[in-house]
C-alpha cells in the first residue's frame, strides 16, 4: 500500500504526472472508470474522484478500465491475442469465462493463467470475477434499488448477484438466520442517495453511498449488532425517509427515531453529545471535547465524529473548526455546507 497523500495523488492527477503511473490509480464516479494518473481525459470534479493502490481494488470496486490511457496496459507490452481477450471482457463484463472458451480463441489456459498471474497478480479467471462482481457492487454504490440490481449486473440468475452481495456485506442476500436480520435498501435524498441498515432494534446505519468508509461501516454494523444483512424494507426505514423529506423542506429541526448508538463508552458519549447540538447551531470540536468533560480530547473527539454511522440525523455536520471552518466530514465538505446552509435558512 504506498503511503502518498491524498492532495499528492490529486495533484498528480490533475497535472497527467507521468511520474505516478503505476504508483495509484483514480477511480472517477461520475463516470465509473479508472484511469491512470497521466490519462488526458477531461479532469472531473474532486468530489467525484478516489484512489486506489492498483487496478484490483478499483474493479473490485466496481469500476471499468478507462478506454483512452488503457490503466491494465501500463506500459506493458500486451500480446496481440490477450489484447483481444481484455476487449472481449469489457465488451461482456458479465460474462462467466471457461478454459473451452479461451481454447475457441485461440489461447491456451495455461498459458493466459500465468500472463494474468504475472501482470496482474491474479488470475484471468479472477480478473474476469472482479469485473463481474464489481458490476453489482457499483450499481449498489451509485444508489440502485438493492433488491433491484441483479436486473442490471447482467447476471442471468440470482447466484451472481448473491456472490456480489455477500461480496460487499459479509453474507448471501437470501441468508434468514435465527437472529434479528438487518434489511438494507436505499434512500433518495436532494443530496445523493444514501444506504440505510435497520432491523426491529432500530436505524444501524444511514450513510451517502459514496462515502469512502461505508464498507468499513457495515463491518462495524455487523460486528456490534451480530446480524446478517438482507435487501428489503422495513418500517423504521419509513419513518427515516418521513422525517429526512420534512427536514430537506423545511419542517422539522430534530429528528424522532430510534437509533442504536452501538460503540464504545467514548463514542457513544461523543454521538450523544452531538444530539445535543441545537439545530442551526455549530460547535467546535474543542467545545465537543469539553461538553464531554474531557477538554484534552479534541482529537479524539474529531475520531469518533468521524465513526459516526448516522449522517444527518446524529449531527457530526455542526462540528467545526476553531477557526469557522469547515473540516472533516465522510460525506464530503460540500454536503457539509449544504446542511448547514439548509438549517441556517430554516
Amino acid at each position: 500500500m504506498n503511503q502518498l497523500s491524498e492532495s499528492v495523488k490529486f495533484n498528480a492527477f490533475m497535472q497527467r504526472d507521468t511520474n505516478f503511473d503505476g504508483v495509484f490509480i483514480t477511480g472517477v464516479r461520475t463516470t465509473g472508470i479508472f484511469c491512470k494518473p497521466s490519462c488526458t481525459a477531461r479532469k472531473p470534479l474532486k468530489k467525484n474522484i478516489e484512489f486506489f493502490d492498483d487496478t484490483a481494488g478499483a474493479l473490485q470496486a466496481g469500476y471499468r478500465p478507462c478506454k483512452r490511457c488503457a490503466p491494465l496496459i501500463n506500459g506493458l507490452q500486451i500480446p496481440d491475442d490477450i489484447k483481444v481477450l481484455l476487449a472481449a471482457v469489457e465488451k461482456e463484463p458479465e460474462k462467466r469465462w471457461k478454459d473451452w472458451q479461451l481454447r475457441e480463441m485461440g489461447l491456451q489456459p495455461s498459458k493466459v493463467r500465468r500472463w494474468f498471474q504475472k501482470n496482474y497478480a491474479m488470475t484471468f479467471h479472477g480478473y474476469s470475477r472482479l469485473r463481474r462482481l464489481g458490476q453489482a457492487m457499483q450499481h449498489i454504490k451509485l444508489g440502485d434499488n438493492i433488491t433491484k440490481s441483479m436486473d442490471y449486473s447482467g447476471y442471468e440468475s440470482e447466484s451472481g448477484f448473491r456472490t456480489a452481495f455477500k461480496k460487499y456485506f459479509g453474507n448471501a442476500p437470501g441468508q434468514v438466520p435465527e437472529q434479528n436480520p438487518m434489511y438494507v435498501n436505499r434512500i433518495s435524498t436532494p443530496l445523493g442517495p444514501m444506504l440505510i441498515c435497520a432491523n426491529d432494534d432500530g436505524l444501524h446505519l444511514l450513510e451517502f453511498v459514496d462515502r469512502r468508509m461505508l464498507e468499513t461501516q457495515i463491518k462495524r454494523v455487523a460486528k456490534y449488532s451480530k446480524c446478517f444483512f438482507v435487501p428489503g424494507e422495513h418500517k423504521v426505514m419509513q419513518q427515516v425517509e418521513t422525517q429526512l423529506q420534512a427536514y430537506f423542506k423545511g419542517d422539522l429541526k430534530e429528528f424522532d427515531l430510534p437509533i442504536e448508538l452501538l460503540g464504545t463508552d467514548f463514542q457513544k458519549q461523543v454521538w450523544n453529545a452531538l444530539l445535543d447540538i441545537p439545530f442551526g447551531e455549530t460547535r467546535s470540536y474543542a467545545q465537543q471535547a469539553e461538553n464531554i468533560g474531557n477538554p484534552k480530547a479534541v482529537r479524539a473527539v474529531g475520531t469518533a465524529n468521524g465513526d459516526n454511522r448516522f449522517a444527518i440525523v446524529v449531527p457530526c455536520h455542526r462540528v467545526i473548526g476553531a477557526n469557522g471552518k469547515l473540516t472533516g466530514y465522510g460525506g464530503g465538505l460540500w454536503r457539509k455546507e449544504k446542511l448547514l446552509e439548509i438549517e441556517k435558512n430554516t
